[in-house]
Parts: structure tokens; sequence; C-alpha cells
């Protein structure tokens, strides 16, 4: 069984999240693993972000999903298959 996990860097997270988040949701059976990392400190919180992803399901949703992704300007979407 293939694993797959998508790395999504998002650029401007203030306003591209919204967007992000609507299709995690529309896909949110195909995402067994979420992980969301950020530079935050006392004085400050990063601008932009990246989201681990462990992909569940028919390799063609996890295709479309991915396809949605690279839609929205400003997202970066990189993958990893394990076999």
């Amino acid at each position: 069984m293939k694993k797959i996990i998508l790395g999504i860097q998002i650029t401007d997270r203030l306003t591209k999240a919204p967007e992000v988040q609507k299709i995690f949701s529309k896909y949110g059976c195909n995402i067994k693993t979420r992980l969301g990392l950020h530079e935050v400190n006392e004085n400050a919180c990063s601008p932009s972000g990246l989201v681990l992803l462990e992909m569940f399901g028919k390799e063609e949703e996890i295709l479309r999903m991915e396809k949605d992704l690279k839609a929205i300007a400003g997202i970066r979407v990189q993958k990893m298959v394990f076999e």
C-alpha cells in the first residue's frame, strides 16, 4: 500500500487560509493526519506556514486535491510517495 504525504507551503496564511481550509474540508475523508507548522514567538507570528498531510483513499481523489491546492496563487505543493 502506498503512503502519500503532501507538503503544502502557504506564503500568506492570513489571506489564503480560508481557501486552503475549504479544500481540506472538501477532501476531509482523504486526510488521515494533519500537521501545521509556522514560526511564532513572543513578538511575531509568521505570515507563511507549512502543512503536512498524510493522505488516505483513492489516488485519483488525492491527485484532484493536489490539483485544487496548486490552483491557489501563493500555494506550493510537494508530494512524497512511499511504496
